[in-house]
C-alpha cells in the first residue's frame, strides 16, 4: 500500500512516499476506507513538524480528510449504515494513502452528485465555516460579513455559506488575481486587498461607514480587521494560516463592545458530538439546494506529488480546495451530474 509516514518530524517537502506500507487493521467500530482523494490543510504542514495540537504517536500516516469508498473486505460493525462499495467522506487520522481505517460514526454519505474531489473537501472546511457563521457568530440576514483571505480553503466556502445565509460579503485577500477568484467562485458583493495601505478605509466606505458586523479570519489578522468592525460586531478566530498568533488590543473589544469568539470543530467530536449530525445536516441541505458547491482548485495533484500540493498550500499559490487524488472514479462515477 502507497503511504506518507512520517516516521520523524519533517517539513512535507522532506517525506517521501512509501510504496510497501502495511495495511491498515480496523480496530472495533472501525471501517476500512479505500482513498480516492484527499482535502490538503494547513494543519498537515504543521503535523508533519511536530507543530499541531494533535500529534499522533510516531510513525503516523499523515492525512485527515478524504472521501472514498468502503472497502470490500471491511468489517461491517453493529449499528453502522454502510456497506462494502458506498461512498463515503470524513475525517481520520492517515488519509494520505490507498487506505484508512476511521470509526463509522466519522463518515458521511457523500452526495451522488458530487465527485470524489469535491467531497474530499467537506468534513473540515464546510462545517467549520458553517458552525463559525451560524453557531459562533449567530449571523443574520442584511449583515455585512468580512472574510479574510477569500479564495482559500475555508475563506471560499465561508463567502459561500454567508451569501446564502442572506449575508452581504467583503472577500479580502492579497492578490487581484484572488479576489476574482473570491468574486467568481465564491459570489462576494465586494473585494480588498489587504495588502494595500488603509484597505479597512475602502470597508467603512463599502459599509457606509458603519463597518462589518462579522469578520471571519483564518489568516491571524484580527487586529488588523478591528479597525473596520462595526458596534457590536463579532470576530470570528479561524486559525493562524499567516504563521503568527496575534495578540489583541483589549481597549478596542471594550470600547466597540465587539466579541471575539474562536471556532475549532475538531473539538465537537469530544466535547459536543450531539451536535455535528445537525450541522453536517444543515451542510448537506446547502448543497443540494445548489446554492453553494465546493470550489476544488485547478491542479489536483497524484499522491506521490503530495509534497507539491502542500508547498503550493503553504505558499499560497491555491485557491479552493487544494486535493490530491489517490485513485481515478470509473468513467461511469466521472459521469455523474455534478452541481
Amino acid at each position: 500500500m502507497r503511504a506518507f509516514i512520517i516516521s520523524e518530524y519533517a517539513h512535507p517537502s522532506k517525506i517521501s512516499l512509501s510504496a510497501h506500507a502495511p495495511e491498515p487493521v480496523p480496530a472495533k467500530n472501525e471501517v476500512v476506507v479505500e482513498v480516492f482523494s484527499a482535502g490538503l490543510n494547513f494543519f498537515d504542514i504543521l503535523q508533519s513538524q511536530g507543530k499541531y495540537q494533535i500529534q499522533p504517536p510516531l510513525p503516523f500516516v499523515l492525512g485527515t480528510e478524504f472521501a472514498g469508498r468502503i472497502a470490500k473486505d471491511s468489517p461491517i460493525p453493529n449499528g453502522c449504515p454502510f456497506k462494502p462499495g458506498d461512498r463515503v467522506f470524513g475525517a481520520g487520522q492517515g488519509a494520505f494513502a490507498e487506505k484508512l481505517t476511521v470509526a463509522w460514526t466519522w463518515l458521511v454519505a457523500l452526495p451522488a452528485n458530487l465527485t470524489y474531489d469535491e467531497g474530499a473537501g467537506l468534513s473540515i472546511t464546510w462545517p467549520t465555516s458553517y458552525e463559525a457563521l451560524v453557531g459562533r457568530a449567530q449571523l443574520k440576514p442584511g449583515e455585512w460579513v468580512l472574510v479574510t483571505a477569500a479564495a482559500g480553503g475555508v475563506g471560499i466556502v465561508a463567502v459561500q455559506l454567508a451569501k446564502a445565509l442572506g449575508a452581504k460579503v467583503i472577500a479580502a485577500a492579497g492578490s487581484q488575481a484572488k479576489l476574482d477568484v473570491a468574486m467568481r467562485y465564491g459570489g462576494a458583493d465586494h473585494s480588498v486587498n489587504y495588502t494595500k495601505p488603509d484597505w479597512q478605509q475602502e470597508v467603512l466606505r463599502l459599509t457606509g461607514g458603519k463597518g462589518v458586523d462579522v469578520i471571519y479570519d483564518p489568516v491571524g489578522m484580527i487586529k488588523d480587521c478591528l479597525k473596520c468592525i462595526a458596534w457590536k460586531g463579532r470576530a470570528l478566530v479561524v486559525g493562524f494560516a499567516a504563521g503568527k498568533i496575534e495578540k489583541l488590543p483589549l481597549n478596542l473589544v471594550l470600547l466597540k463592545n465587539i466579541s471575539v469568539v474562536g471556532i475549532h470543530w475538531g473539538a465537537y467530536s469530544k466535547k459536543e458530538p450531539g451536535h455535528i449530525p445537525s450541522v453536517y445536516g444543515a451542510v448537506l441541505a446547502l448543497l443540494s439546494s445548489r446554492r453553494v458547491r465546493p470550489v476544488v482548485y485547478e491542479e489536483v495533484y497524484p499522491l506521490e506529488k503530495l509534497a507539491d500540493g502542500l508547498t503550493a498550500l503553504e505558499q499560497r499559490q491555491t485557491w479552493g480546495k487544494a486535493v490530491i487524488r489517490v485513485r481515478s472514479e470509473s468513467a461511469t462515477a466521472e459521469g455523474r451530474a455534478k452541481l
